[in-house]
Order: C-alpha cells, then structure tokens, then sequence
C-alpha cells in the first residue's frame, strides 16, 4: 500500500538524531526518498562527523527505503546549495524542504555573548533561510517553464518561539525569526505552487532534555511516551504530503498526540484619537486597553 508521501523526494536537515531522523523514518516509510542531512557536530554546534547521516540512511534503507547522507553545514549558503544539489543529482527534483538543524548555546541574557548569538542565530535562521531559498529557486524555475510544482517547506519553531523561554534569549529570539520567515515564504511562494507551515514541538531530544529533563524523563514500561520524538513525525509528514497542499503559513504546537493549531498576533482592543497623542495622555488609555486585552501567557522558565 503506497504512504502518503509517495515518490515525493524530502530534505531533512540535522536528521542524524532526535526529531530530524524520526521525521526522515518516516518520511521514507511514507513512500519519500530522503536526503538525510546533518553535520554530526555536538548540541552546541562544534565538530563536524559524517557518521549520524550515515547510520541513518542505513536504518532507511534496511527498512526498504531510499535515502543518501549530507553532511553539509546547512548555515553555509553554499554548504546549503551543496545540500539542495545533492537531492537533484541523486532524485532529479526537491519536493519537501524539512528544516529542523539547530544548536544550544543556552545563557542568562545578561551574561550572554556575542559568539553565542551569532552560532545560534546562523545555524537556526540562516539554516532554515538557506536551504529553502535555494530550494525555492529550484520550485521557480520549474513553475516558470510550466511544469506543475506541488512543493512543501517544514519549519520548526518552538514554544521559546512562542513564548519565550529563560536562559534562552538567543534561541528564543532565533525561533521567533522562524516564525516570520515562515509566513513571508508562504506569502511569497505561493505563486509556485509551495506551501510553508511551522511546528512548535515538544520532544525528547538532546536539545530538551539538558533543559527540562523533569519533564522529560521516560514514562514507566507500558506507558504512553508522550515525550517521544516519533510523536511529531505523523504531522510533518502530512504537511509535505499532496493533501497538505491547501494548508499555509499555519504554526502547530504538536507534543504527544496533541495538535494545535497557533493563532499567533492579531489586533485587539484598540483606540484611535485621530490626533497626535501626547506621552502624558497615554498612562490610563493604555491602562485601559490592556484590561481589556486578553493576558499574556506566561515566559517557559518564568516565577
């Protein structure tokens, strides 16, 4: 019985553990051909080893599936062409884009250093902007000599995103980046037949469980694993799949089996004065408003 992505060809990038190589399993037991992607460096970036990219594609393709390694560095642009042009020379198009690299450089915003934002900002940013900007000319130009293009890009967020997450203002920030990168590629890219959503996960991985390893931690035997980073791969795989087509610039939180869908920024109460406004008028009008505005959910980490 065919899957759901069937002959569709998917990039995954950072697919050598945790999230990445859940959605890479199962994009290809969907039916996808996959380029598992991932620079084999440590949580905070550093390293660089072939090796995690490798043993997946063994477990794909033990499993009957199709795939080849990338250990490209996907917050390169070039590394990031080298990824896309990967996928060409070995399957002939690119349909998925699944954007999932990242790296930890957790700190207290006031001790936080400048090497820190930049590591996080590039590999979480411009690793996410990169790979689908080179991706998206591929889907142009093929939409521009009349070819049918039915093209998904994945991004993912997170509840720091979100939300914002103490002692991790730069990937907090870096997420939040995501977020708006996602909505302006949908805007965008339609015209080409590509969708673009984003998830905001909750997972076990390397990346969480240094952080919230209280909640973390594995259920007893027999229990539900809710924590499981095969938990979010179900969605990701529908959204790159032919049914999602319709579905853009959309943010789901997905722990578990829990699926929401975010509503993210939209107008509340407002007043206009028609007029400029002096600052010493401003106090109770916006005093007013905030009263009627719905409360603000609470910073992940905050007393």
């Amino acid at each position: 019985m065919p899957g759901i992505c069937d002959g569709r060809v998917a990039i995954v990038t950072g697919a050598g553990g945790g999230l990445g190589r859940a959605h890479a399993l199962e994009l290809a037991r969907q039916g996808a051909r996959v380029v598992v992607n991932d620079l084999g460096a440590a949580i905070d970036g550093e390293g660089r080893s072939a090796t995690p990219a490798e043993r997946v594609v063994e477990e794909v393709t033990a499993a009957g599936g199709t795939a080849v390694a990338n250990a490209d560095d996907v917050g390169d642009w070039e590394g990031a062409g080298r990824l896309v042009q990967d996928a060409l020379d070995a399957f002939g198009r690119v349909d998925v884009v699944v954007n999932n690299a990242g790296v930890l450089r957790d700190r207290m915003f006031a001790n936080s250093s400048a090497a820190e934002w930049e590591a996080v900002l590039r590999a979480h940013v411009h690793g996410h902007a990169a790979v689908a900007r080179h991706a998206a000319a591929h889907w142009r130009d093929r939409a521009k000599v009349g070819e049918a293009v039915d093209a998904r890009i994945v991004n993912t967020s997170s509840g720091a995103g979100l939300l914002g997450s103490v002692g991790q203002a730069a990937y907090s920030a870096a997420k939040a980046a995501i977020l708006g990168l996602t909505l302006v590629q949908a805007a965008e890219l339609a015209r080409y037949g590509v969708t673009a959503n984003a998830i905001a996960p909750a997972a076990r991985t390397r990346m969480t469980e240094g952080a919230f390893a209280a909640t973390m931690a594995p259920p007893a035997a027999g229990e539900f694993d809710a924590m499981a980073p095969e938990n979010v791969s179900p969605l990701v795989v529908w959204l790159a799949s032919g049914e999602a087509r319709d579905v853009t610039g959309r943010v789901f939180e997905v722990e578990g089996g829990k699926v929401v869908v975010m509503e993210g920024w939209q107008r509340g109460p407002h007043v206009d004065k028609g007029a400029r406004w002096d600052p010493a008028e401003l106090g109770p009008v916006v005093a007013d408003l905030l009263a009627k505005a719905a409360p603000a959910l609470p910073v992940y980490g905050a007393s």
